[in-house]
Protein backbone atom coordinates (compact mmCIF):
# COMPACT_ATOMS: atom_id res chain seq x y z
CA UNK A 1 0.00 0.00 0.00
CA UNK A 2 1.32 3.44 -0.89
CA UNK A 3 2.09 5.55 2.16
CA UNK A 4 3.39 8.62 0.39
CA UNK A 5 4.91 10.04 -2.74
CA UNK A 6 7.48 12.77 -3.15
CA UNK A 7 8.89 14.66 -6.08
CA UNK A 8 11.54 17.33 -6.27
CA UNK A 9 13.16 19.23 -9.13
CA UNK A 10 16.25 21.40 -8.89
CA UNK A 11 18.43 23.44 -11.21
CA UNK A 12 21.78 21.72 -11.68
CA UNK A 13 23.54 25.09 -11.73
CA UNK A 14 22.24 25.81 -8.21
CA UNK A 15 23.96 22.69 -6.84
CA UNK A 16 27.11 23.44 -8.84
CA UNK A 17 27.28 26.97 -7.40
CA UNK A 18 26.78 25.65 -3.86
CA UNK A 19 29.60 23.12 -4.27
CA UNK A 20 32.00 25.63 -5.81
CA UNK A 21 31.13 28.39 -3.32
CA UNK A 22 31.45 26.20 -0.23
CA UNK A 23 33.30 22.88 -0.43
CA UNK A 24 31.81 22.05 3.00
CA UNK A 25 28.43 21.76 1.28
CA UNK A 26 29.43 18.38 -0.19
CA UNK A 27 30.24 16.89 3.21
CA UNK A 28 27.15 18.35 4.84
CA UNK A 29 24.71 16.98 2.27
CA UNK A 30 26.31 13.93 0.65
CA UNK A 31 28.02 10.84 2.01
CA UNK A 32 31.50 9.86 0.84
CA UNK A 33 29.95 6.97 -1.10
CA UNK A 34 27.52 9.30 -2.91
CA UNK A 35 30.33 11.68 -3.85
CA UNK A 36 32.39 8.75 -5.16
CA UNK A 37 29.40 7.44 -7.16
CA UNK A 38 28.83 10.85 -8.74
CA UNK A 39 32.52 11.24 -9.57
CA UNK A 40 32.16 8.16 -11.81
CA UNK A 41 29.36 9.77 -13.82
CA UNK A 42 29.84 11.78 -17.02
CA UNK A 43 28.12 14.83 -15.48
CA UNK A 44 29.23 15.13 -11.87
CA UNK A 45 27.06 18.11 -10.97
CA UNK A 46 23.92 16.71 -12.62
CA UNK A 47 24.40 13.50 -10.64
CA UNK A 48 24.81 15.43 -7.39
CA UNK A 49 21.72 17.49 -8.19
CA UNK A 50 19.65 14.37 -8.86
CA UNK A 51 20.69 12.93 -5.50
CA UNK A 52 19.88 16.22 -3.77
CA UNK A 53 16.41 16.13 -5.34
CA UNK A 54 16.06 12.49 -4.27
CA UNK A 55 16.79 13.34 -0.63
CA UNK A 56 14.10 16.03 -0.75
CA UNK A 57 11.64 13.67 -2.45
CA UNK A 58 12.26 10.95 0.17
CA UNK A 59 11.60 13.42 2.99
CA UNK A 60 8.36 14.48 1.29
CA UNK A 61 7.23 10.88 0.77
CA UNK A 62 7.83 10.15 4.47
CA UNK A 63 6.31 13.44 5.60
CA UNK A 64 9.53 14.47 7.33
CA UNK A 65 10.98 17.97 7.43
CA UNK A 66 14.67 18.02 6.47
CA UNK A 67 17.30 19.54 8.74
CA UNK A 68 20.90 20.08 7.72
CA UNK A 69 22.16 17.33 10.04
CA UNK A 70 19.71 14.82 8.50
CA UNK A 71 20.90 15.07 4.87
CA UNK A 72 23.44 12.27 5.21
CA UNK A 73 20.85 10.00 6.82
CA UNK A 74 19.30 9.58 3.37
CA UNK A 75 21.86 8.00 1.06
CA UNK A 76 21.26 7.50 -2.65
CA UNK A 77 23.35 4.72 -4.18
CA UNK A 78 23.46 3.11 -7.58
CA UNK A 79 23.01 -0.67 -7.25
CA UNK A 80 22.58 -2.94 -10.25
CA UNK A 81 21.88 0.10 -12.46
CA UNK A 82 18.97 1.11 -10.22
CA UNK A 83 19.06 4.06 -7.82
CA UNK A 84 18.50 2.86 -4.27
CA UNK A 85 17.54 4.71 -1.08
CA UNK A 86 19.45 3.75 2.08
CA UNK A 87 18.09 5.26 5.30
CA UNK A 88 20.23 5.61 8.41
CA UNK A 89 19.85 6.57 12.05
CA UNK A 90 16.83 8.84 12.73
CA UNK A 91 15.48 8.55 9.18
CA UNK A 92 15.59 4.76 9.40
CA UNK A 93 13.79 4.89 12.74
CA UNK A 94 11.09 7.15 11.27
CA UNK A 95 10.53 4.84 8.32
CA UNK A 96 10.33 1.80 10.58
CA UNK A 97 7.86 3.57 12.88
CA UNK A 98 5.72 4.38 9.82
CA UNK A 99 5.89 0.75 8.67
CA UNK A 100 7.66 1.59 5.41
CA UNK A 101 8.79 -1.63 3.71
CA UNK A 102 9.86 -0.30 0.33
CA UNK A 103 11.04 2.98 -1.17
CA UNK A 104 11.12 3.19 -4.96
CA UNK A 105 13.11 5.96 -6.63
CA UNK A 106 13.41 7.32 -10.14
CA UNK A 107 16.04 9.92 -11.10
CA UNK A 108 16.41 11.94 -14.27
CA UNK A 109 18.13 15.07 -15.54
CA UNK A 110 18.60 17.10 -18.66
CA UNK A 111 21.10 19.90 -19.30
CA UNK A 112 19.63 22.29 -16.75
CA UNK A 113 17.46 20.42 -14.23
CA UNK A 114 17.42 17.24 -12.19
CA UNK A 115 14.30 15.52 -10.87
CA UNK A 116 13.55 12.71 -8.46
CA UNK A 117 10.31 10.82 -7.84
CA UNK A 118 9.80 8.59 -4.78
CA UNK A 119 7.08 6.17 -3.71
CA UNK A 120 7.12 4.93 -0.10
CA UNK A 121 5.12 1.75 0.58
CA UNK A 122 3.86 0.18 3.78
Amino acid sequence: MIFGIGVDIIEIERVKRAVLRSPRFLGQVFTAAEIADCAQKADYFASLAARFAAKEAVSKALGVTMWVQKWQQIEIRQTEQVPTVILKDDMLAVSEKLGIVKISLSLSHDKTQAIAFVVAEQ
